[in-house]
């Protein structure tokens, strides 16, 4: 990661001055004011340039794909990662032949992956933090409508018994979901319970 300091007559200057010694454009870098300098008297005399210190950014999606790619190979399946950035989501598709063993069952592997990949891309740099998804043949898209169809399922079985459902521990993001999709429900409602890895969604009949 290269950092300069670099100095103008203006802070503009100062910053123009980096960038072009960088070789950066604005959107790649950090940028800190040190000094704004002062213009003086007819310009000159008693004045004072300004100073801005110009930090490259780190590619966190570069960070990310090599770290899903290295691990990926440990286990024996070589991917191709494809990155979509989406404001301060990052979200890394995993392609290629054996997907199912990155996947686990119920997503277990791909889940862990996600949570390590999370972990690797946001301790480089404490000034950019992301969200970090990590998917692979449209697994969460498919996920996401099954733990709709299960809300819906375990929610009608509280109301017909009238006791409390409690669905199996599952991931943060996951639960979100369930709690979302029975949020607006009329005769349940639905609350966590437990420490992770193993907290728990319950669905309980309004009575």
């Amino acid at each position: 990661m290269r950092e300069i300091t670099a100095s103008g007559q203006t802070v503009e200057e100062a910053k123009e001055n980096a960038l072009r010694q960088l070789g950066l454009t604005e959107d790649q870098v950090n940028l800190e004011v040190i000094d704004e300098g002062k213009k003086g008297l007819l310009g000159i005399f008693g004045s004072k340039r300004a100073y801005v210190k110009v930090q490259e950014k780190i590619d966190l999606a570069k960070i990310g794909q090599q770290f899903l790619q290295s691990v990926s190979l440990e286990m024996g399946v070589e991917v191709d990662v494809k990155v979509h950035n989406n404001d301060d989501e990052l979200v890394f598709e995993l392609v290629g032949e054996k997907i199912g063993l990155l996947i686990g069952k119920r997503g277990q592997t791909l889940n862990a992956l996600q949570y390590l990949t999370h972990l690797a891309v946001n301790k480089v740099d404490a000034s950019q933090y992301v969200t970090v998804v990590v998917d692979a043949e449209n697994y969460r898209e498919r996920r996401n409508e099954t733990l709709h169809q299960l809300a819906e399922k375990l929610a009608s079985k509280a109301v017909r018994t009238g006791e409390d459902v409690k669905i199996e521990p599952m991931p943060s993001f996951e639960r979100k979901i369930i709690h979302t999709a029975l949020h607006d429900h009329d005769s349940v409602t639905t609350h966590s319970e437990g420490k992770d890895p193993n907290r728990y969604i319950v669905i309980k009949p309004n009575k």
